[in-house]
């Protein structure tokens, strides 16, 4: 059983079939109900113990659902159909935020690891948007990671991965090259990375790099990108950067008190979307925002409780045409909005 999830077209998410014209409402609920136990069990990997207690059924009836949705071809390599709230939520989304196209993904537990779940549904996406001919911009980190088992590879011709941010430096958990180039890889096309550091110590070593080292030629492939693919970090948590002892603690703070809520490829920015007044912004190895912009297909894929504030500031640094995001994210940024 391959994990994954096959919605509308490339859309990304757990659900049930739509029910026909005269089915009863006990019907819709019990097909809500059995996919979304198909999606706890196969996409993030819950045991049946712990999905009948989340459901409030008992183990057998988890049992039962789970062959009955194999019975019915809900389960083969995709979890089909739709939630009627998912649903609700991401026409919420596309109408406040102004985006092209929102994908929510279903996520049973509250303050629970999204990124399996955002990782399924971004990587059902980016099997159907990516084509032969493009040229696409990664970043890189853990939600990124997430999507690759996910993917659906296919041979594209002409097909480019350019690392939008460097991360040469000590071993991590969170491989900085290794997004591009399994990336590049599904799809059979060619990666360029930038082989330096995330950051560097002044804006001279920055501008000797892309000068004399010949990084001119990778950031030049940024000014004709088709799509850029991103995920943002929070300051207030051990976001990636953090973790990775890119930042110190006294910077991130000095950065919070600035008014910053999370970073894009190392530009840390505010919850009204505009760039912090601090050096360290100038001294990320990363391509500006203004380039991520004129993208005409940009991907922001994140979530999590303790980045509603990033991602809202995101939304307006970055301008997104798609977002992948988990329900209750989607839901927190929903209210946020509402509340101006």
């Amino acid at each position: 059983m391959s994990k994954g999830t096959r919605g509308s077209g490339a859309r990304s998410r757990s659900a049930a079939a739509s029910p026909e014209a005269d089915a009863s409402p006990a019907d819709s609920r019990a097909d809500r109900l059995r996919i979304r136990a198909a999606w706890m069990y196969f996409i993030e990997q819950m045991t049946q113990n712990d999905i009948a207690d989340v459901l409030g059924v008992g183990r057998v009836t988890v049992v039962r659902m789970l062959a009955e949705a194999r019975a019915r071809n809900e389960v083969r390599i995709a979890i089909e159909g739709d939630l009627s709230g998912i649903v609700r939520q991401e026409r919420a989304l596309e109408q406040r935020f102004g985006i092209e196209r929102a994908i929510v993904a279903p996520l049973s537990v509250e303050g629970a690891d999204p990124i399996p779940a955002i990782g399924a549904a971004t990587g059902g996406y980016l099997s159907e948007a990516m084509k032969s001919g493009m040229s696409v911009g990664v970043g890189w980190g853990r939600t990124l990671t997430g999507t690759l088992p996910y993917i659906s590879g296919k041979p594209l011709a002409d097909f480019r991965v350019i690392s939008l941010l460097g991360g040469v430096g000590v071993a991590r958990r969170t491989n900085p090259a290794e997004f591009a180039w399994r990336f590049a890889q599904a799809f059979q096309g060619d990666g360029y990375l930038i082989p330096a550091p995330a950051v560097v110590d002044s804006v001279e070593t920055k501008r000797a790099l892309i000068e004399r080292c010949g990084l001119s030629e990778i950031f030049a492939l940024a000014d004709s990108l088709d799509a850029v693919l991103v995920s943002v970090g929070d300051i207030a948590s051990a976001s990636t950067f953090y973790r990775g002892g890119f930042l110190t603690d006294a910077e991130r703070e000095k950065l919070v008190a600035k008014g910053a809520v999370g970073d894009l490829l190392f530009h840390f920015f505010n919850r009204d979307g505009a760039l912090v007044d601090h050096p360290i912004n100038e001294l990320g190895m990363s391509v500006d925002v203004d380039r991520i912009r004129r993208a005409p297909l940009r991907i922001l894929t994140s979530g999590g409780t303790e980045k509603i504030d990033a991602l809202l500031g995101a939304m307006k640094l970055v301008r997104p045409t798609v977002l992948i995001t988990d329900e209750h994210s989607a839901r927190r940024m929903i209210e946020a909005a509402e509340r101006g």
